[in-house]
C-alpha cells in the first residue's frame, strides 16, 4: 500500500460531530506524548500533516485526516497528569463514544517501547475487546533502543499486556523502521472490510 496524499479534514469535540464517512476508519490512540502524531506522519510520508508537540496532551479532539482508501482519526490522549480532572472526563467520554459507536475498521494502540504498560494502556486494551474493536498494538520509538533489545522488549510488552508477540509491532517515525509493516496490516483491515 502506498499513501500518496494524506489531507487534514476536520477536528471534532463531540459524538454528534463524528464524520460520516463510507471508508474504512483507522483510530490511532495512545497515551499523551506516545508519538501518534509523529506516527501518523510517517505513515503519511508528511513532515507536519499532524501536529507534534513536546508538550503532551496537545491532541485534545479527534482529528480526522483522509489517507484516500481510509479515513484516520487521531483519538484524544488519554493519562496526562496535567490536565483538570474535568478536562480528562470529557476526553474519556469523548473516547468511549467514539469506540462505542463508530465502526473501527483497525485502532491502532501505541505504546512507548521504552516504558512498561500503564494502568491506562490496560484499560484501553480491556475497552477494546469490551467494545469488540478489531486493533493492532504498536510499540512507538524503537530507534530509542539498540537493535538487539527490539524483539525482547516487544515480547516483554506483549506479556504485560497479554497479548501475543505477533500482535505487536515495532516502529520507529524517526528511521521509518516498522512502518511497511503497519501499511500491510492496515491493508488487511481495510481488504477485509471490501469483501464482506
Amino acid at each position: 500500500m502506498k499513501i500518496k496524499d494524506a489531507v487534514f479534514v476536520t477536528s471534532v469535540a463531540s459524538a454528534d460531530k463524528f464524520l460520516k464517512t463510507d471508508k474504512p476508519i483507522i483510530a490511532v490512540a495512545g497515551k499523551s506524548n506516545v508519538g501518534k502524531s509523529s506516527l501518523i506522519n510517517m505513515l503519511a510520508n508528511r513532515k507536519k500533516l499532524a501536529k507534534t508537540s513536546v508538550t503532551p496532551g496537545r491532541t485534545r479532539l479527534i482529528n480526522y485526516f483522509d489517507f484516500g482508501e481510509f479515513m484516520l482519526a487521531d483519538l484524544p490522549g488519554y493519562g496526562f497528569a496535567k490536565v483538570s480532572k474535568e478536562e480528562k472526563k470529557k476526553w474519556g467520554v469523548l473516547l468511549e463514544e467514539f469506540l462505542s459507536t463508530q465502526k473501527i475498521n483497525l485502532l491502532l494502540s501505541l505504546v512507548d517501547i521504552r516504558h512498561e504498560p500503564t494502568a491506562d494502556d490496560k484499560m484501553m486494551i480491556n475497552y477494546l475487546y469490551h467494545y469488540q474493536v478489531p486493533f493492532a498494538l504498536v510499540a512507538t520509538k524503537a530507534d530509542k533502543l539498540g537493535k538487539t533489545k527490539i524483539k525482547p522488549r516487544v515480547k516483554e510488552i506483549a506479556t504485560a499486556l497479554k497479548v501475543g508477540f505477533a500482535d505487536l509491532t515495532a516502529t520507529s517515525a524517526q528511521t521509518g523502521y516498522g512502518k511497511d509493516d503497519l501499511l500491510r496490516i492496515i491493508e488487511q483491515a481495510i481488504t477485509i472490510t471490501d469483501e464482506e
